[in-house]
């Protein structure tokens, strides 16, 4: 289900998308001067550096910063370039009270042989003590602070995070960054960086669907996890459709519906007529040519009502006279629309033709079923449920029959979008800090990749979001990418 509001702010569009590092530079006394080039297009970092090592009392290495102050999570994917030299050089993500060479630090550091640790050094001068990860030779790593614990969370590219924390006082203003340690004063050695994210969470007075983070629209290619962000605005973006022809997204922004060209990066409103409170339940029909929304109707006492358009805009047609209801599909022929419903007090899937006409009852267990899509053959509708305890994905036949669980484990997981080759399900998946009928904004949340056959689900993206990031379809044409939202209060620069 969706989450509607109004902003009086003004996004801002068309932007570039800057470093997010404001400095640079070596720290310490190394024989060989490092550097940092952040490639735009690509949007990776690769960074050189020497330096003896970053132990003891003091440390050599090269880093690139930016100053912050409060909480924050830091994360990237990184991989040497080279075999190298000593197998104790080490890439990885730090903190640091101080640019010189002795001062306090945590960090996350993954070295040459595998090891991995919560590297600290709780003052200046102090030597260095680590707590080891289980993990060896991750490729993604991410550092939290929130207050005075700092969190290293660690996996290898499609598993789940493993995490280790320590309590430790830096200062409120610190030198967040990306660093690389040769661990041997006569070599350089080479990482790249990519997928670099640095999250500030919501302050200690937000209020959940009134107060809003700003946006990341992002693409990836769901097999290798290359990700690329199109666009950031300060406001909330949500929900992005990718269209048949494979040259724009839909979101949702303030209640209306944009228009995102892929080839100018450039958004423009999408006319939805009278429809001005729409909330993130949007849906194009597979031929391309309808759209269907859910609006908020002062007609129906500001419940969510179900409507279709031409996909190029127009007047919308009332579909669901009785509410709330939230779109989530259309069938293959374009002949039914498949939603969630409360009726009699329990949120249920219907289907309902595209044209109107009377809604049919898919699910009836007790507690939440959302979610729902059809597969691209007709014969299937994927859609998830709390009735195990947990949010899990679960399918139907089209007519409602033979319902059974597909996914079975420790998170909560949300929204199956299936790939229009029909090979592929994609879906959102929370913690165990989260209520399985809650999806809330603002969580570290996962975008997993399963087989349509069933077989296990592999993390393809880790990211800071969760309402909003996923809710529609959002497969490119050709099945190999999505589009998503993430979020972060870091400011525009």
């Amino acid at each position: 289900m969706p989450a509607f509001f109004l902003c009086t702010t003004l996004s801002l569009y068309g932007q570039s998308l800057p470093n997010l590092f404001t400095g640079k530079g070596d720290i310490g006394a190394v024989k060989i001067t490092g550097n940092s080039i952040y490639n735009s297009g690509e949007q990776t970092y690769t960074l050189s550096g020497s330096g003896t090592n970053m132990w003891f009392e003091k440390d050599e290495f090269f880093m690139t910063w930016r100053k912050i102050s409060g909480d924050f999570t830091i994360r990237a994917d990184v991989h040497f370039t080279s075999e190298g030299v000593d197998p104790h050089r080490k890439f990885g993500l730090i903190v640091r009270s101080g640019l010189a060479g002795d001062d306090a630090y945590a960090d996350v550091a993954v070295h040459g042989d595998g090891l991995t640790a919560l590297q600290y050094r709780r003052s200046k001068g102090d030597s260095t003590r680590e707590v080891r990860s289980t993990i060896t030779a991750p490729d993604v790593l991410q550092l939290s602070r929130e207050g005075d614990i700092y969190r290293m969370s660690v996996a290898r590219f499609g598993d789940l995070f493993a995490s280790e924390e320590i309590e430790l006082d830096l200062g409120d203003s610190v030198y967040v960054g990306l660093f690389v340690c040769a661990h041997n004063p006569d070599v350089s050695e080479t990482a790249v960086f990519r997928n670099v994210r640095i999250v500030i969470p919501p302050g200690p007075d937000h209020t959940p669907y009134q107060d809003y983070l700003g946006s990341n629209l992002e693409i990836m290619d769901v097999h290798s996890g290359h990700r690329k962000i199109l666009y950031r605005s300060p406001e909330s973006l949500q929900a992005p459709n990718w269209t048949l022809d494979g040259k724009h997204l839909i979101y949702n922004h303030n209640g209306l519906l944009y228009n995102f060209n892929l080839a100018t990066n450039t958004p423009s409103e999408l006319n939805t007529d009278f429809a001005n409170r729409n909330n993130n339940d949007h849906v194009l029909s597979f031929d391309g040519n309808m759209l269907g929304i859910s609006h908020h109707s002062a007609d129906h006492d500001g419940e969510s009502i179900i409507y279709t358009l031409p996909a190029k805009g127009g007047v919308p047609k009332l579909i669901t006279p009785q509410g709330p209801s939230y779109l989530h599909g259309w069938s293959p022929d374009g002949k039914y629309l498949t939603y969630t419903a409360r009726r009699d007090g329990d949120y249920d899937i219907y289907i309902i033709p595209s044209d109107g006409g009377e809604e049919i009852r898919l699910t009836n267990m007790k507690g939440l079923d959302d979610g729902s899509e059809y597969t691209p053959d007709g014969k299937y509708i994927y859609f998830n449920s709390v009735r195990s305890g947990t949010m899990q994905i679960w399918r139907m036949k089209a007519d409602g029959s033979n319902q059974e669980q597909v996914t079975d484990d420790g998170l909560n997981n949300w929204f199956p979008h299936i790939s229009p080759d029909g090979q592929w399900i994609v879906f959102l998946s929370y913690n165990q800090d989260v209520a399985p009928g809650d999806h809330p904004f603002y969580k570290h949340v996962y975008l997993r990749l399963m087989p349509i056959s069933g077989d296990s689900a592999k993390v393809i993206a880790y990211l800071f979001g969760g309402q909003g990031t996923i809710n529609v379809p959002s497969w490119s044409p050709d099945s190999k990418r999505i589009a998503f939202v993430s979020n972060s209060d870091l400011p525009l620069e």
